[in-house]
């Protein structure tokens, strides 16, 4: 059971953030001729830096909603759990937000405004579809435990208390 769930996980990130994060940004620097990596500098250093940041805030999302929830990040399958653990402590959509800085992150280095405007569209995409679509059907699913942690978590931005599951507080 856990090694079909680690494979749906993978393939669900490859599919969505990998398209979303990876796959059009390179098509959008392919197409513009800034597909090409600047000289090492400290603004290069950088802007890999926050790039790798938001891979590694999307990995340990991935694993939060494996691990503690028992689902993958794809609306089709998602966690069994209401994830509540790591950075989800902290505000309610790191996910989201470790893509937007990855996003960010490329636009740096390329120095593409076309994919800074991406980034944009996706982080309006994103909220509309947490608005509209997520929070709905999270609430519908974990019903008083969701409502509590939407009331002590952001959405979007971070809190400085991590929440404590259970006592539908900050500590």
């Amino acid at each position: 059971m856990n090694s079909f769930l680690a494979f749906r996980s993978l393939l669900f990130l490859a599919l969505f953030p990998g398209v979303v994060a990876g796959y059009v940004p390179y098509r959008i620097l392919f197409e513009s001729g800034r597909l090409h990596l600047p000289a090492l500098s400290m603004t290069s250093i950088s802007a890999m830096a926050l790039t790798v940041s938001g891979v590694l805030i999307l990995l340990r999302c991935v694993w939060d909603f494996f691990a503690g929830g028992k689902g993958t990040l794809a609306p089709i399958d998602p966690p069994r759990h209401l994830v509540v653990r790591g950075l989800y402590r902290y505000t309610r959509n790191p996910m989201y937000n470790g893509v937007v800085i990855i996003l960010i992150g490329e636009a740096w280095l390329f120095a593409s405004s076309s994919v800074l405007r991406y980034a944009a569209l996706v982080l309006v995409a994103f909220h509309l579809f947490v608005v509209l679509y997520e929070e709905p059907a999270l609430e519908a699913q974990f019903r008083e435990s969701y409502v509590a942690y939407r009331r002590s978590v952001p959405r979007w931005g971070f809190t400085t208390h991590a929440y404590e599951a259970g006592t539908g507080s900050t500590a």
